[in-house]
């Protein structure tokens, strides 16, 4: 479970997050969605302890994120554009993470196989393209087994199979009871994978609730008209000029 309370931070004179209270409960799939500027990398890098909140707290499993960095043993990262050290390979790369973790703990290496990777894993990475490193992080964010996985645009430049495969890995990961966080601005993809969905809006909440009652709510037949019929109300109206 990842919480967060009063949340704020902005850059500047902008505010980019504005006491933003939010509560993202294990075992289920929450999406982050919302507008370009509403405050989703932010909040995401917020959580991943790469950007400090200028207040606050973030817990995740009821460890304080703000006052070390252990709790980041527990977190696996799928960036949309992952960078790897251009000069090594797929493997070698695997290799040196291990050794950083120096851990002994049993990897989860599925998605090599069910990727279709284990051709191009001793190639080095400036060589493969970009659906194929893509796959890599996915094998990274899956490899240590964490608690909470968090998956930017995860399926940006797969191919179908691809595509079918990591999402099933995200939809057991779910299973297991695992915290997931997912953004994408593929509605479809959305609708097929998460749970609940958070809207962000000039870095507040406009709403927090599951997909089925978006869609119920909005008496629409998917998630993407129901979003769009939500964004065309009256507060996302005013709010946007």
């Amino acid at each position: 479970m990842i919480e967060l309370t009063n949340i704020q931070k902005k850059f500047g004179k902008l505010h980019v997050l504005t006491v933003l209270d939010l509560v993202i409960p294990s075992g289920k799939i929450t999406a982050i969605v919302g507008p370009n500027g509403s405050g989703k990398t932010t909040l995401i890098k917020c959580i991943l302890g790469l950007v400090t909140p200028d207040s606050g707290e973030i817990l995740l499993n009821k460890t304080a994120v703000l006052s070390g960095s252990d709790y980041r043993k527990d977190l696996g990262y799928m960036p949309q554009a992952a960078r790897f050290p251009e000069n090594l390979t797929a493997m070698e790369v695997i290799e040196m993470l291990v050794d950083i973790r120096n851990s002994q703990d049993v990897f989860d290496k599925d998605l090599i196989e069910l990727l279709n990777l284990t051709k191009e894993m001793n190639k080095p990475l400036r060589t493969l393209s970009g659906g194929t490193r893509q796959k890599v992080s996915a094998v990274i964010a899956f490899l240590f087994r964490p608690n909470v996985l968090i998956f930017d645009e995860p399926t940006a430049g797969l191919d179908p199979i691809s595509s079918s495969r990591l999402k099933d890995k995200i939809l057991a990961a779910r299973l297991e009871g695992k915290t997931i966080i997912i953004t994408s601005h593929i509605m479809s993809e959305i609708e097929e994978l998460a749970d609940d969905v958070v809207f962000l809006l000039d870095g507040k909440i406009l709403f927090q609730e599951s997909v089925s009652s978006i869609i119920a709510n909005a008496a629409e037949t998917t998630l993407e008209r129901a979003i769009a019929r939500r964004m065309n109300n009256s507060t996302y109206a005013e709010q946007t000029g």
